[in-house]
């Protein structure tokens, strides 16, 4: 039988080719690393995480909570690894990034129907079944392939990663553990500031000089989801303070106040020796990361294990270009997968990739395609990426209840009618699986 070839082995490549070999099919993953390194990149492992260690909400109340519970209902190997590895971080699932990677490379290298390739991938044939997953970040030479499949200009943003602190350089008689709305074991260090405090962080931040891009662009496009803190402090003194600062619900129990802002720090591994700075994504020079972080109370003295990057985001126009399964239009056994096709995140890549995997593994063994319904999160963003504004400016998406088409009526409350489409998502999952 035809091989299926998988270039990546980040969250997309990854899930695609655990869904096709659990099908039968023989994988070939081609994973550039430790070959080479993408500037985001600095591990060997598979499916490294470069950012937030935080996959975001798990009730199915919230979006991606429900494409989560989606995914572990069709059999993710990426969902089994982050369930395997998770920190505390009250309502959210949040991962021992380390750890994490290491599973996901277990788990892959254990599996007999998959054959892992360390080397770059400078060419793409589109006559043998292909699933591109190289992320926002491909190998010059391969970027040159994609063009010529796709004929179209590649469209792009820039993304952030935020800075890692370790943890026993924090000064705690200065901050308090408690998760928003007290969900969770108060799996959160807070970092309160008073208005003088926060007005002095505030004039820091938008006068601290800003590393320069690589690329020479005049006006780069910043994805919202990933702000460098410094671009949203520049919208405005009180923009923080309705973002990552926002203080509502994180009542300080020394004080018995809530304080005028509030920086969180999420654990970062699971022995709980890491915590990153809540969407402090940020572009700064490295010096002023550390003049300037140092002003939050508590991290005076803290020692910085990770200081923030910023690096160029490429993706296609997957609207033009692909179906519902992921797959190309004018090439059907070529699909592409994770952030390059639009999708944002890493459990919204990981799902891109999980129905990239079963499609091509259908249409390998002669099998009907199986399309997601769009009244599910996962079927909801293969239409955003095969539909979504043709004819207008298409940009990247993350899981969220508006792009869901459910026939779920009017709920005032917007938990409860959350609830009641995730609760139709997961019954039209259950009907899926019945066909995979």
């Amino acid at each position: 039988m035809e091989k299926l070839r998988i270039i990546g082995g980040g969250f997309a490549g990854c899930e695609a080719a655990w869904q096709a070999a659990k099908r039968g099919i023989e994988v070939e993953l081609w994973e550039m690393k430790p070959v080479k390194f993408s500037p985001a990149h600095s591990s060997g492992n598979l499916c490294e995480i470069v950012c937030s260690n935080s996959f975001k909400g798990n009730s199915i109340d919230n979006a991606c909570g429900l494409l989560k519970e989606e995914m572990r209902r069709v059999g993710s190997l990426v969902m089994e690894c982050a369930d395997a590895t998770a920190v505390p971080a009250g309502g959210a699932l949040a991962v021992d990034r380390e750890k994490f990677a290491e599973t996901v490379t277990e788990r892959i290298e254990a599996c007999p129907n998959i054959t892992i390739r360390r080397e770059l991938a400078d060419f793409i044939d589109e006559n043998e079944y292909t699933i591109i997953a190289t992320g926002p970040l491909s190998d010059e030479a391969l970027d040159g392939e994609i063009a010529r499949l796709t004929g179209k200009e590649f469209l792009s943003f820039y993304d952030a990663a935020a800075p890692v602190v370790l943890t026993e350089s924090i000064d705690f008689d200065k901050v308090y553990k408690k998760a928003r709305y007290d969900k969770g074991d108060a799996d959160y260090i807070n970092c309160p500031m008073e208005k003088e405090e926060y007005e002095a962080f505030y004039e820091a931040l938008i006068g601290a000089e800003t590393a320069p891009l690589h690329e020479e662009i005049d006006k780069p496009s910043v994805f919202e989801g990933c702000m460098p803190i410094e671009v949203m402090a520049k919208r405005g003194v009180d923009t923080m303070r309705y973002g990552p600062l926002k203080p509502k619900g994180l009542t300080n129990p020394k004080t018995g106040k809530m304080p005028y802002a509030v920086v969180q720090l999420r654990q970062d591994n699971r022995e709980g020796t890491m915590y990153n700075l809540v969407g402090f994504q940020t572009n700064l020079k490295f010096g002023e990361q550390k003049r300037v972080f140092s002003m939050i109370p508590g991290l005076e003295n803290a020692q910085f294990l990770r200081l923030g990057v910023m690096h160029r985001n490429t993706y296609i126009n997957s609207p033009h270009l692909l179906d519902a399964t992921f797959a190309m239009k004018k090439y059907p056994k070529i699909y592409f997968a994770g952030q390059i096709t639009g999708v944002e995140g890493y459990v919204e890549s990981a799902a891109s990739g999980m129905a990239a995997g079963i499609n091509a593994a259908r249409r390998m063994t002669g099998e009907e395609d199986v399309i997601f319904p769009q009244n599910t999160m996962t079927g909801a963003l293969a239409a955003y990426v095969s539909e979504g504004a043709v004819k207008g400016a298409f940009q990247p998406m993350n899981a969220n209840f508006g792009i869901i088409k459910s026939s779920v009526g009017r709920i005032r409350s917007k938990k409860e009618r959350y609830g009641a489409i995730a609760a139709e998502a997961l019954g039209s999952i259950e009907e899926v699986i019945k066909c995979i």
